[in-house]
């Protein structure tokens, strides 16, 4: 209905179940290159470049990314591909849309998986009591700032984007699947194209008109997978997500793995996946 054009790369047969994978910041399709691979034989596994992200369409004004299109960008591109419903899963950002998905469409997801990003409403509530969060969320109130992220991220070669990735602070860890030279010049290729930061940040730039929610129960199967060493997100917001999922909730902590954990860990991560697809839940009374 947005008249977008939406790129996404796929794997497994069209008519198998629908996987749609929702990535992150600053990331597109390529942060799910292990799952693509793993769940093809399964699923018709399909995961997308977001709305300004990559090889999909960037629309130039911020209101085009507020959270309500993001939301049906996911429902349209779901109806488009010949589905009514799918197992969804989300990353950083895209695990925010991703629980809004679930929370507005619920008929549209048999079962959520979500990536190191807690349950919204728990975001905003836990990030106003600890100082210690709001300070590592400080890139959402810098992102407001008109093209100085942008420009920040380009400077010395791109050596902002290159560190979330491999730094100490940040990236993946010495125990895990460190990105190789080629998947960091993926990144560069796809953030160097003119115009390529300003879509990504403009997610951000929309959220404080979006939040709070209205909504907030989970009703589907949910499972939670977090790397305790995330550098952006404290690990006690994930055991509260519990309160708000209306159904059978499993949560999975992993103690070496990073923000970048489907990346980082990826054999652990699909397996958790697979015992959580494979299994038969019912919904609480």
């Amino acid at each position: 209905d947005s008249g977008l054009r939406f790129h996404y790369v796929a794997a497994g047969e069209r008519g198998k179940p629908l996987m749609l994978l929702l990535h992150g910041f600053p990331e597109f399709w390529y942060s799910w290159r292990h799952q693509l691979r793993e769940f093809k034989s399964e699923y018709r596994v399909v995961a997308l470049d977001l709305r300004g992200y990559g090889e999909t369409d960037a629309p130039s004004h911020k209101e085009n990314y507020k959270l309500d299109c993001l939301i049906t960008d996911i429902k349209d591109i779901l109806e488009c591909l010949g589905y009514n419903k799918c197992v969804l899963i989300g990353h950083d950002w895209g695990g925010m849309i991703a629980w809004l998905v679930a929370i507005c469409y619920p008929e549209m997801v048999t079962k959520l998986i979500v990536v190191n990003f807690p349950h919204p409403s728990v975001f905003t509530e836990y990030i106003l009591r600890h100082p210690s969060q709001l300070i590592k969320s400080g890139y959402y109130f810098f992102f407001q700032m008109p093209w100085f992220p942008e420009f920040m991220f380009t400077v010395n070669d791109f050596k902002v984007l290159k560190s979330l990735f491999t730094s100490q602070a940040t990236g993946i860890g010495r125990k895990g699947c460190r990105l190789t030279a080629e998947d960091i010049e993926a990144y560069l290729y796809v953030f160097s194209q003119p115009g390529a930061l300003t879509g990504p940040i403009n997610h951000y730039r929309t959220i404080f008109s979006c939040l709070p929610l209205q909504h907030h129960e989970v009703i589907m199967p949910t499972l939670l997978l977090w790397g305790e060493r995330d550098a952006f997100m404290e690990v006690e917001m994930a055991e509260i997500t519990r309160i708000y999922i209306k159904n059978h909730f499993r949560l999975t902590i992993l103690s070496e793995a990073s923000h970048w954990l489907q990346q980082d860990q990826p054999d652990i991560v699909n397996k958790l996946i697979w015992t959580f697809l494979k299994e038969e839940t019912t919904r609480k009374r």
